[in-house]
C-alpha cells in the first residue's frame, strides 16, 4: 500500500492533471466576497475588477468616458489575477486533499475481535472499529487491519505502515519499550498482536492527520498574519496615492493647459500594479506547501506556529529512553565467573529468559541464540517450569528436574544463593562493579547454589544519531539529553551518542524548569521525547516533537508527532520550518522590489502628456500611456502564474549562516524583482505595438 494513490503527485511531481482541474474549478468557487474578502490584498484586485466591469458596461452606454475594448480588457485582466490568486491557494489545498484522500482510504470501518480478556485464548466479540473506546482489548492477526491507534500488551508482529509512512518495508511492534504503539489503518503482517485501544473513533491520529493535509484547515500563523497585515498596510498606503491622482491629474491639466487627465480606468490598474499582489496571492499557498512538506517528512503538525518557530530553534533537548536510546537496555554480553565457561552461561542466561517476555528478556535470548547458536526450539523439548519476574524477588528463572535456574539483580541474586548454602565470589561483584562502572545494568546468572556469572544490559544508542547531531551542531543548534539516570551512565550515554551536553537524575519537574529557564534568556527551545514524564515539558517546549511510539500523554503534548519515532528528524523539521520562511521572505522581497520597478515603468509614460519633460524618465520607450498599463497589468497576472511552482517546492535549502543567507536572498530575488519587470513590460509593449494598439 502507497502513501499517495494514483491521483496524487509522483515523486518530482508538484501537481498532476486532476489537481489542476480541481484547482481551476475551485479559482472559480473562491471567487464569493465572503471568501475574497479574506485575503485584503486580493480583495482589492477583486473590487478593482468588478468596478472596471462596471466602467466596461457605462461606457457602452457613453456614460463612462475612454475606449470600451480598453477597459474591457483591462476588466479581463483583473478578473484573471484574482482567479489566479485563488488558483495558487486551490492547488496548493488541492494536493492536501490528494493526499487526505489516500488516507482516507486506510481508515476504513473493519471489524475488529474485542477480546474479554488480555490473553490469545480469550472468547472475543466481533464490533465495528467506530464502536471501540479507549480501554478496549482487540486482537489483530497477520493479514489484519489494526482497528484504532493502541498500544500492544502482548505479542511481537511485522506490521505495514505504508500508508501512513510511506516506507514500504513492514516494521516490527511489540510490547513494552518504544516499538509498542500502533495506528489504526495499519496491517498486521505476520504473527498477531493483542493492543489495548488507545483514542476514540474519529480522533485517532489518521483523522488529525486526514484533517492537517486538507488546506482548508489550517490556521494562519503569527508571522503569517504579521505579513498579511504589512501587505495590507502598503496597499492602503497605495490606495491613498492613486486616489490622489484624479484630482491632481486634472489640477495639473489645468494648470498645464495640456494633456489629459487619468482615467478612472488607469487609476485602478496603477494601484492593482503597485500593491503587492504577488505575495498577496502566494501568501497562503506557501503556508499549505510547507505543511504538506512537513507531512511528506513523516511528520504530523498540529500547529502552523511550530513549524515557523522550527526555522528559528537554537537548542534541542532530548529525552533519552525511547528517543536517543532504543527505549530498553538489551544483553551486549555475557561475562563467566569461576569456572564457568561463556556458553555455559548463555545457555542458562537463556533458559532463565525463556518465558521472560520483557525486552530485556527477550535480547538475552537473541544474544545467546546470535552468539552461540542456540535455539528455543530445541529447549521446547524439555519439561521445565519457568519462573515469571515479580517486583518482590527481583528474579525470574526455570525449574528443570532438580536443577534451579535463576536470573536477577546482583543483591536479589546473593541472598537467593547463600539461602541455598552457597557462596557469593568475589570476581562477581567486580563484574557487577564493572558494568554499572560502564553505565549499564548488571544481571546475575545462579544455577542451585553456584554463581555463573553476568549479563551486561546497556542502552543501545540508535543508528546514525551521533552523525545526525553533527549535522544539528553545524547548523547552530545545541543538544541536551535528559535523563532519569545517574551521572555515569548518563555521561556513557551522552558520549556515545555525541549530544553537547547532558542533564542527569532529571524529574519532569526538572525538564520543565530548564524550558523555562532557557526560554527566559531568550532561546528558542525545542524537545524531543516519547514517555509520560516528558508530557510537561512538551506542552512547554517552542516545538514539540513527540514520537509516535511514545505514549498517548506525550503524543497530545506535543505540537508534531513524528510517525516515524526518529529523535534526529527535527533535523528535517528546521530544514523545512527554515525553508518556509525562507520562501517567504524571497518572494515577499521579489514583490516589493516588482512594486519599485512597476512604479518607475508607469508613472512617467502617465503624466508624460502634461509634463512633457518626464519623457525622459521613460528610458525604456514604452509607447503610450495605453500599451504601458495593459503591459504593466498584464505582467503583474502572469507573474503570480509564473512563481506557483516556487511557492509550492520551496526555495531550495542551503546550510548557511542568517547573513549571508540575507544577503543571497536581497540578491537573487531582490534585483531579479528589479529587473523582471523591465524586462516583459518592455516585451509586452512591443507586442502590443505590433498589433497596432497605441
Amino acid at each position: 500500500m502507497n502513501k499517495y494513490n494514483s491521483e496524487s503527485p509522483k515523486k518530482g511531481q508538484l501537481v498532476n492533471k486532476k489537481i489542476v482541474l480541481d484547482a481551476t474549478v475551485q479559482s472559480l468557487v473562491k471567487l464569493k466576497p465572503k471568501t475574497q474578502i479574506q485575503n485584503p490584498v486580493m480583495f482589492v484586485v477583486y473590487l478593482g475588477a468588478i468596478f472596471t466591469m462596471v466602467l466596461f458596461f457605462l461606457s457602452l452606454g457613453g456614460i463612462a468616458d475612454g475606449a470600451s475594448w480598453y477597459i474591457f480588457a483591462i476588466s479581463l485582466i483583473l478578473w484573471f489575477t484574482t482567479l489566479f490568486g485563488n488558483f495558487a491557494e486551490a492547488i496548493a489545498e488541492g494536493r492536501g486533499r490528494a493526499q487526505a484522500e489516500s488516507l482516507k482510504k486506510a481508515r476504513r470501518d473493519v471489524i475488529a475481535k474485542k477480546l474479554k480478556t488480555a490473553d490469545l485464548e480469550s472468547e472475543y466479540t466481533e464490533v465495528k472499529s467506530t464502536e471501540l473506546k479507549p480501554g478496549d482489548i482487540v486482537l489483530v492477526k497477520a493479514g489484519e487491519q489494526i482497528p484504532m491507534d493502541g498500544e500492544v500488551i502482548i505479542g511481537v508482529a511485522s506490521v505495514d505502515e505504508s500508508a501512513i509512512t510511506g516506507e514500504s518495508a513492514p516494521v516490527i511492534r511489540e510490547s513494552g519499550g518504544d516499538r509498542s504503539a500502533v495506528t489504526g489503518g495499519t496491517f498486521v503482517t505476520s504473527d498477531w498482536l493483542i493492543i489495548r485501544v488507545t483514542a476514540e473513533a474519529g480522533k485517532s491520529f489518521l483523522d488529525k492527520m486526514i484533517a492537517m493535509v486538507e488546506g482548508a484547515s489550517r490556521k494562519k500563523t503569527p508571522n503569517e498574519i504579521a505579513l498579511q497585515i504589512l501587505l495590507v498596510t502598503l496597499t492602503i498606503i497605495f490606495l491613498v496615492v492613486s486616489a490622489t491622482l484624479l484630482p491632481f491629474s486634472q489640477f495639473s491639466v489645468d494648470q498645464a493647459g495640456q494633456g489629459d487627465p487619468i482615467s478612472l480606468t488607469n487609476i485602478v490598474a496603477l494601484l492593482v500594479c503597485l500593491a503587492p499582489t504577488t505575495i498577496g496571492a502566494l501568501l497562503s499557498s506557501i503556508g499549505i506547501a510547507g505543511m504538506a512538506r512537513l507531512n511528506k517528512a513523516n511528520v504530523l503538525a498540529t500547529s502552523g506556529r511550530a513549524i515557523e518557530a522550527a526555522g528559528d530553534v537554537d537548542i534541542l533537548l532530548l529525552d533519552k529512553t525511547g528517543t536517543i536510546t532504543l527505549g530498553n537496555r538489551q544483553a551486549s554480553e555475557f561475562i563467566p565467573v569461576g569456572a564457568t565457561s561463556e556458553r555455559d552461561l548463555a545457555e542458562a542466561a537463556q533458559l532463565a529468559s525463556i518465558a521472560d517476555e520483557t525486552a530485556e528478556g527477550r535480547s538475552i535470548v537473541i544474544l545467546a541464540k546470535n552468539k552461540f547458536g542456540l535455539r528455543g526450539k530445541e529447549i521446547a523439548k524439555l519439561k521445565a517450569t519457568f519462573i515469571e519476574f515479580s517486583a518482590k524477588t527481583r528474579m525470574s528463572g526455570v525449574d528443570i528436574g532438580d536443577e534451579h535456574i535463576r536470573k536477577g539483580s546482583a543483591d536479589a541474586i546473593e541472598a537467593y544463593v547463600k539461602a541455598q548454602g552457597g557462596a557469593f565470589p568475589e570476581d562477581c561483584k567486580k563484574a557487577v562493579e564493572k558494568v554499572a562502572g560502564a553505565g549499564g545494568t548488571p544481571l546475575v546468572v545462579a544455577r542451585n547454589a553456584s554463581v555463573l556469572g553476568v549479563i551486561y544490559l546497556k542502552d543501545i544508542v540508535k543508528e546514525g544519531v551521533k552523525e545526525k547531531f553533527s549535522d544539528l551542531r553545524k547548523i547552530g543548534i545545541k543538544t541536551i539529553m535528559i535523563t532519569g539516570d545517574n551521572p555515569i551512565t548518563a555521561a556513557a550515554i551522552a558520549a556515545e551518542a555525541g549530544v553537547d551536553d547532558f542533564v542527569a537524575e532529571a524529574t519532569p519537574e526538572t525538564k520543565l524548569s530548564l524550558i523555562k529557564k532557557l526560554q527566559a534568556e531568550g532561546h528558542l527551545v525545542a524537545m524531543t521525547g516519547d514517555g509520560t514524564n516528558d508530557a510537561p515539558a512538551l506542552a512547554q517546549a517552542d516545538v514539540a516533537v513527540a514520537m509516535n511510539s511514545g505514549t498517548q500523554a506525550a503524543k497530545e503534548a506535543g505540537n508534531m508527532v513524528d510517525l516515524d519515532s526518529s529523535p534526529t528528524k527535527l533535523i528535517e523539521v528546521v530544514r523545512i520550518g527554515k525553508q518556509l520562511l525562507m520562501t517567504r521572505g524571497a518572494l515577499t522581497t521579489f514583490s516589493i522590489a516588482n512594486d519599485i520597478a512597476k512604479y518607475f515603468a508607469i508613472i512617467p509614460v502617465l503624466f508624460a502628456s502634461i509634463y512633457p519633460g518626464l519623457q525622459a524618465l521613460n528610458f525604456m520607450r514604452l509607447t503610450s500611456p495605453t500599451t504601458a498599463i495593459l503591459s504593466s497589468i498584464l505582467y503583474n497576472a502572469l507573474i503570480i502564474v509564473a512563481l506557483i511552482p516556487l511557492s509550492l517546492k520551496g526555495v531550495k535549502y542551503k546550510e548557511q549562516p542568517a547573513g549571508k543567507m540575507l544577503k543571497n536572498n536581497l540578491l537573487i530575488y531582490g534585483v531579479g524583482g528589479v529587473i523582471a519587470p523591465f524586462i516583459f513590460i518592455k516585451l509586452f509593449d512591443l507586442l502590443f505595438t505590433l498589433c497596432g494598439i497605441k
